[in-house]
């Protein structure tokens, strides 16, 4: 059972930074490779950063492979929420529907992710060349196990695919353009020999390769039936190490128009997670840590013996746009819960300036007591408290 925040009433607002689209639920006929059949388009959007999608929903023929391919749930996340940012550069919410991948499918995406065989795997597994599909180096085939694998990093750690549909004027859906996201390893995990130790060497040139790695993808996309005229989209990812408390980052994208096999080019996505408190976080970004301190302080007012806040950052252009804040606590009674949430909603209002996009869980071991959330722009928070 959940229950509203009744007594700081005036911290309740909406939860959407913009407010929410009411539309005529539309009857759409999805052109699914020639053959039509009928799809409803949603009459709710919760604001214009965030795609409808059709009903029924279809899932992506490559799902659950993501899970297995990422270093930790924090890249999981932002590889699928950062591809909708990037593909928000190219179709906008306001035109295009969302909709999961529907061309790359489980065995197409483990083939592609998988190391190229050399000729004499090739023969061993009885492959043709036309069925070395694999766009991570082959292994080098010099030195000590530990030296080829040293000199052959595991560049591409997964692939994922959106597509995004438009509504024609005769009230059917096609598809509009495709969006694909290629996670990046910065970091090569290794082992001397089976069941050995495993090691990990830093991947220099992670973004050169990714780029190349791009132009084949495109190449082998633009070869898929349905896939040769549409606009593209391709966005590079780095993911962080195993043991990262911070979420990796797109960091480039580039758009490549209908009937287009080449990439002419590339653009700069700036944008970091930092992690607060953190050495690192106050010598990039001073002003902004001691901001953190103070709310962090101030939480420890309230709870003198405790000192668990975690923070953690996304920069765009070198400012926080978004900040999200971890507050475990051990509760002995829903009053506490209550007073609590009211004194950390206060320290919001009063700590962090607007233009910052927030969201601060208050947990406990019995599972999530309350959460705040104040989008850009926005003076006051949404509070909600779990009961």
């Amino acid at each position: 059972m959940k229950k509203w925040l009744p007594v700081f009433a005036a911290v309740i607002l909406l939860v959407s930074g913009c407010a929410p689209k009411f539309e005529t639920e539309d009857k759409i006929v999805q052109d699914k490779n020639d053959k039509e059949s009928s799809a409803i388009v949603p009459n709710y959007q919760v604001s214009d950063q965030y795609y409808r999608t059709i009903i029924p929903f279809e899932p992506s023929k490559a799902r659950g492979r993501i899970v297995n391919n990422l270093n930790t749930r924090y890249d999981i996340q932002e590889f699928e929420t950062g591809l909708m940012r990037v593909a928000q550069k190219s179709f906008s919410p306001d035109t295009y529907l969302f909709q999961e991948g529907q061309y790359l499918d489980k065995e197409t995406v483990d083939a592609w992710l998988n190391r190229k065989y050399t000729k004499s795997q090739l023969k061993e597994k009885k492959l043709s060349a036309n069925e070395n599909l694999g766009l991570n180096p082959e292994m080098s085939g010099k030195g000590s196990i530990d030296e080829q694998n040293k000199k052959s990093p595991i560049y591409l750690a997964h692939i994922l695919e959106h597509d995004y549909l438009v509504k024609t004027k005769k009230g059917s859906a096609k598809l509009g353009g495709v969006v694909i996201g290629l996670a990046l390893n910065t970091i090569h995990y290794y082992q001397k020999e089976q069941y050995g130790a495993v090691y990990q060497e830093d991947i220099p040139d992670t973004l050169s390769e990714g780029k190349k790695i791009a132009q084949e993808v495109l190449h082998r996309l633009r070869n898929m039936s349905g896939l040769k005229n549409v606009p593209i989209t391709i966005a590079l990812f780095e993911q962080k190490s195993k043991d990262s408390v911070v979420p990796g980052n797109f960091v480039a994208y580039t758009e490549v128009g209908e009937g287009s096999s080449s990439i002419d080019g590339w653009k700069k996505i700036n944008e970091k997670y930092y992690l607060f408190p953190d050495g690192k976080t106050t010598n990039a970004y001073r002003e902004d840590a001691n901001t953190f301190d103070k709310f962090k302080q101030d939480v420890e007012k309230y709870f003198p013996n405790y000192n668990g806040v975690i923070g953690r950052g996304l920069y765009k252009d070198k400012q926080l746009s978004q900040l999200s804040i971890e507050i475990p606590i051990q509760f002995y009674g829903e009053a506490e819960v209550i007073g609590f949430t009211q004194y950390i909603t206060g320290l919001v209002i009063d700590t962090f300036p607007d233009y910052i996009s927030l969201e601060i869980t208050v947990t406990s071991v019995d599972g999530p007591k309350a959460i705040i959330v104040r989008n850009q722009g926005e003076k006051e928070p949404f509070v909600h408290i779990y009961q």
